[in-house]
């Protein structure tokens, strides 16, 4: 099969696209962040982020373009790996009490879903939990705009959070992470420059990564009719096949980053039609043991591709013609997956990441009560994913 190369040309032009939000992609698009508040009519901003990106540089570069648009802004930055709800509290407080009319959500999915979990519930008098994904849609909303507009920009090539309306937010009294959301609190601006994440260390652009083409493999999975979606899966998982090895071993090449940064975006589009057990099980994982998600997600992948992919030839066939496989069979398909997580040096257990063998029934009981186990193409079983749980633990791959 003959392998294409990436497109250097459009990789690196400017873009505006109008699906699934506003959408401005280019290498360098950050600087344009002052103009875009002023178009928004944004003029006092709270820039949300996470613990670990606080001190990174594009959040003083993000501060001193705003000042130079003469628009105010302040920092809300208490969001852990899997943000909590009384971080959201605590943010909502910050943006009251600093009279803000925005949010800039900024860094990676933890970031982002923490600006959109905070804009979803300061302004609409309706408390958090109540945008749960499974519960009826809140209607009785307060005053004329009850979402506070909200920029989404991705520093990571990974969730894609910054395409879409849902956040993941961790019940600490449960021990569970839920999905939020509401119809009308969109991003008002996608802002997608790859530049800004050409100093991702090569681990987390690999975990991140991996992470963009499960959302791509799990959206297309989901039995459900969906051509947009389906087309984003397909395109995501091309260009993150050309392009995921290039960045993890080239971190300044641009091409690449941006290669990953668009399909990242477009695996966010494909998992609108939804996930499977892969997100199950890691986002049981995660809000008990606050593991990377990107990298939850990658070690349990082998998993449950085990498990779902017999009876999907259709579809694996066209996956892995679009990632330029050249065995299209379920067993090849696998093979290719499991080389591609040795090549970018994945752990083969979440033994090897914290999580203790004696949880598994735990995380099994807990994972199918997330939304993504009924979206699995499969329905599993309590023992069926008590023994995916413990496998992904002892030995994935």
């Amino acid at each position: 099969m003959q392998n294409f190369k990436l497109n250097k040309t459009d990789l690196l032009g400017a873009q505006d696209w109008t699906f699934p939000t506003f959408t401005a992609y280019g290498p360098g698009r950050f600087k344009e962040i002052g103009n875009f508040c002023k178009n928004f009519n944004i003029q006092n901003v709270l820039i949300v982020t996470d613990s670990g990106s606080i001190n990174l540089p594009f959040i003083s570069d993000l501060q001193n373009l705003l000042l130079d648009s003469k628009i105010k802004s302040n920092i809300y930055s208490n969001i852990s790996p899997n943000p909590r709800d009384d971080e959201i509290e605590s943010g909502c407080k910050k943006f009251r009490d600093g009279s803000h009319d925005g949010i800039i959500a900024i860094g990676g999915g933890s970031a982002m879903d923490g600006g959109k979990a905070i804009s979803l519930t300061v302004n609409s008098g309706i408390p958090l939990w109540d945008f749960e994904f499974l519960d009826k849609v809140p209607r009785d909303l307060k005053g004329k705009n009850p979402f506070p507009k909200l920029i989404t920009i991705p520093t990571t090539s990974g969730t894609g959070a910054e395409t879409e309306n849902t956040a993941m937010v961790t019940d600490t009294k449960k021990g569970m992470k839920f999905c939020l959301w509401h119809p009308d609190a969109r991003p008002c601006l996608a802002l997608v420059d790859p530049e800004l994440t050409l100093k991702l260390p090569a681990n987390l652009t690999a975990w991140t990564g991996v992470d963009a083409m499960i959302h791509a493999i799990e959206g297309y999975s989901v039995p459900m009719f969906h051509p947009l979606c389906d087309g984003s899966a397909l395109e995501s998982l091309n260009l993150i096949s050309k392009s995921l090895k290039l960045a993890v071993n080239e971190p300044d090449n641009l091409v690449a980053r941006g290669g990953m940064i668009i399909g990242s975006y477009l695996g966010g589009i494909a998992f609108l039609k939804g996930l499977g057990l892969v997100h199950a099980i890691s986002h049981m994982v995660g809000a008990e043991y606050n593991t990377h998600h990107g990298l939850t997600n990658a070690i349990i992948l082998p998993t449950v591709m085990e498990y779902n992919l017999p009876g999907l030839e259709e579809k694996v066939q066209r996956m892995s013609e679009a990632m330029q496989f050249d065995d299209h069979s379920v067993n090849g398909f696998k093979e290719n997956l499991n080389k591609m997580l040795d090549e970018v040096n994945i752990p083969r257990g979440l033994n090897e990441i914290g999580v203790p063998e004696d949880s598994y029934k735990r995380i099994a009981k807990k994972s199918m009560l997330d939304q993504a186990y009924g979206q699995n193409p499969k329905k599993a079983t309590l023992e069926e994913v008590e023994q995916l749980t413990l496998k992904s633990i002892k030995k994935a791959r």
